[in-house]
């Protein structure tokens, strides 16, 4: 299997665990604020963790902060994100979820 193919099997396999994650749960019940890359937000970083993650932390985050979490995500943990996608929801953390002075 090519190393594109074995990424997207394993995407669509944490897609699917973060679904029924989602649903035994009953439904995601952190509401993230309304803005451009909000929706982009949910969809990636709901794959793999709840969206409680992100309010919580955003005390002590900032545009930095976030662009080293989203990084991490993306190396360690084989988030599927495009540097385009990363761009968006950096840009939406930084707006909405940025608490800590730069």
């Amino acid at each position: 299997m090519s190393t594109t193919r074995a990424t997207l099997v394993v995407a669509l396999g944490l897609l699917a665990l973060g679904s029924l994650a989602t649903l035994a749960a009953g439904a995601e019940s952190t509401e993230l604020a309304d803005g451009p890359g909000r929706d982009l937000t949910i969809g990636r970083c709901v794959i793999c963790h709840s969206l409680d993650y992100l309010p919580s932390n955003a005390p002590a985050m900032n545009r930095a902060g976030w662009q080293k979490s989203i990084q991490k995500m993306r190396d360690k943990f084989g988030a599927p994100i495009t540097d385009e996608e990363a761009t968006e929801i950096l840009g939406y953390l930084d707006t909405h979820y940025s608490g800590k002075a730069p």
